[in-house]
């Protein structure tokens, strides 16, 4: 199959009208398209944008940290924000929503899609939970989501519902209210309960379950839930690398298992680190602490080999939606894993300008041609927003899809 047919699920064809005011076509004139941004969702995890929303950054910091947002959104259109319930309320009825609300803001000013993470996790939830019986964790759970849904909507319409519910009723590092609350109502329960208080007070929403587990327990878990009637937007994968790319083989074995479902699939959390590997005994990814994790030049160029194929596999999948890299930086990555596209001096690694090349380049239109008598050009190229030029004047548009003609008044 040829790489054009291999992303023609990518693409569109369209016949564009260009008239004037009155209405008459724009005739023999020469214009240029250019994409100004994907359909597809290419993210990040960006936590920086908080404090530098809200002016919160020291000012020795400020300009490194704007430094680092500006080669964020010089490559993607997609960001992830923490919604970790016992950082985000870590005092009962003091949640931090006017900090997050203009951190979102700040991004979808900025034409970034902004996904929320997560409205229900056994790690890193609300402490003071466990003062509670169960019913009252169940009320205080619904409770938070009809708060965060509505405060968020319209600035935060995508979702990680819940998070690892693979692990969440025989979790045991230690007590929390939502395992609590998940041996209670059963794995496939406690889905749907979140699921439907998501989606009453956001229908538009697109809604996730996610998970790093990707053995044929989560595809059983997948199946109860379609089986019990929730309705689950996008299947969350989570692809933590850090002791190693999956590899090729792998990562189409995963893809080709819960493609089975027929449903959308993001991946919500892509690690792939830029130095040593950790040891492949560590089970729990979060018990490798180590003083120092150093990139190297050797293993930058791995980690770039990794990063275009890994996004040129999922980018030609036509089921895959959306990828989100956890680390945009090695400057306060998690586990200390030099897992980002920058270093931690914010100087790009060469995993960000492959990266930069197969969105900038590869993956993207620009394209030049001359209105005919009707005023009609035609486009065929990587659906997203757009921007025509012609004799200096300029209209947005968007390419959906291939149908009807579409009209433009200049």
């Amino acid at each position: 199959m040829s790489k054009v047919n291999m992303l023609a699920h990518r693409m569109a064809t369209k016949a564009i009208q260009l008239v004037d005011a009155s209405g008459n076509p724009v005739v023999g004139k020469e214009v240029e398209m250019k994409q100004t941004n994907h359909e597809f969702l290419f993210g990040c995890g960006i936590f920086d944008v908080i404090d530098v929303a809200n002016k919160k950054v020291p000012a020795d910091r400020l300009a490194f940290q704007e430094e680092k947002l500006d080669k964020f959104l010089d490559l993607f259109n997609a960001a992830t924000l923490p919604f970790y319930w016992g950082m985000f309320e870590q005092e009962e009825g003091k949640p931090r929503t006017k900090e997050l609300q203009t951190a979102a803001k700040w991004l979808k000013d900025r034409n970034i899609s902004v996904k929320g993470h997560p409205l229900c996790w056994h790690t890193l939830t609300a402490p003071w939970l466990l003062d509670m019986t169960n019913e009252e964790i169940l009320r205080a759970q619904f409770d938070r989501i009809k708060r965060d849904v509505t405060d968020f909507k319209g600035l935060i319409d995508t979702w990680d519902v819940i998070n690892e519910v693979v692990i969440m009723p025989i979790f045991d590092k230690y007590d929390n209210g939502i395992t609590r609350i998940s041996q209670d109502l059963g794995r496939v329960g406690i889905i749907k309960e979140m699921f439907a208080k998501t989606r009453l007070y956001n229908p538009e929403a697109t809604l996730l379950l996610n998970d790093f587990n990707t053995s044929i327990n989560y595809e059983i878990l997948i199946d109860g839930c379609l089986n019990a009637g929730i309705s689950i937007d996008a299947i969350g994968i989570q692809s933590h690398q850090h002791q190693g790319y999956w590899g090729l083989e792998k990562l189409e074995e995963v893809l080709d298992r819960f493609s089975s479902f027929g449903l959308p699939i993001h991946f919500t959390e892509n690690t792939l680190t830029s130095g040593h590997l950790m040891p492949a005994e560590i089970e729990d990814l979060n018990d490798y602490q180590i003083p120092e994790w150093p990139s190297t030049e050797e293993f930058e160029e791995r980690q770039a080999k990794e990063v275009e194929e890994m996004y040129t596999v999922l980018f030609e999948h036509p089921l895959v939606e959306a990828v989100t890299t956890w680390s945009f930086s090695d400057d306060g990555a998690w586990l200390g894993a030099p897992a980002g596209f920058l270093r931690k001096d914010n100087s790009e690694k060469p995993s960000y300008q492959v990266l930069k090349k197969l969105i900038k380049e590869d993956w993207s239109t620009n394209h030049q041609g001359k209105t005919d008598e009707q005023g009609v050009v035609t486009l065929e190229g990587f659906l997203g927003d757009y921007e025509l030029i012609c004799e200096g004047e300029k209209v947005s548009f968007k390419l959906e899809g291939s149908g009807e003609r579409v009209q433009l008044v200049l």
